[in-house]
């Protein structure tokens, strides 16, 4: 038989559940590493813990409007946002979402699979900035 939460226990990737009032019941050991709370400290707070605060009331649109509808916009793409870890400092992620569902096919979960893409972040912006600087030499 297939271990579910050994799955879950051991992936790389932060895996986050929140249930339909946004309240986290999932927690894994790869969020605790990337977001600096433990388990015990995240579990039954808001997701606001690692969203920055200019972006939380556009997330909990969104986040609203999916569990009323049952359908979320970004299907099975890959976002990328700016997060928050709990020292203060800015996170770059990527994340896709899961919706649960209960036995009568309403949503009742929010899965969010989240990788932390800072330092490749960090690479493509450095990269950008040396390509417009030789682009202005070769005008120059």
């Amino acid at each position: 038989m297939f271990d579910y939460q050994q799955l879950v226990e051991t992936a790389a990737d932060a895996i986050i559940v929140c249930d339909a009032a946004g309240a986290i019941t999932l927690w894994n050991a790869a969020s605790t590493r990337m977001f600096g709370y433990s388990a015990s400290e995240a579990l039954g707070q808001s997701l606001d813990i690692i969203i920055p605060k200019r972006q939380q009331a556009r997330h909990w649109d969104g986040y609203h409007q999916t569990m009323a509808s049952g359908m979320t916009k970004y299907g099975a793409s890959v976002l990328r946002v700016p997060a928050v870890h709990q020292d203060g400092h800015t996170l770059s992620i990527a994340f896709s979402v899961a919706l649960m569902h209960d036995n009568a096919g309403k949503v009742n979960a929010i899965v969010a699979l989240v990788r932390d893409e800072s330092a490749k972040f960090a690479e493509e912006r450095a990269l950008k900035a040396r390509v417009a600087e030789l682009e202005m030499q070769l005008k120059a």
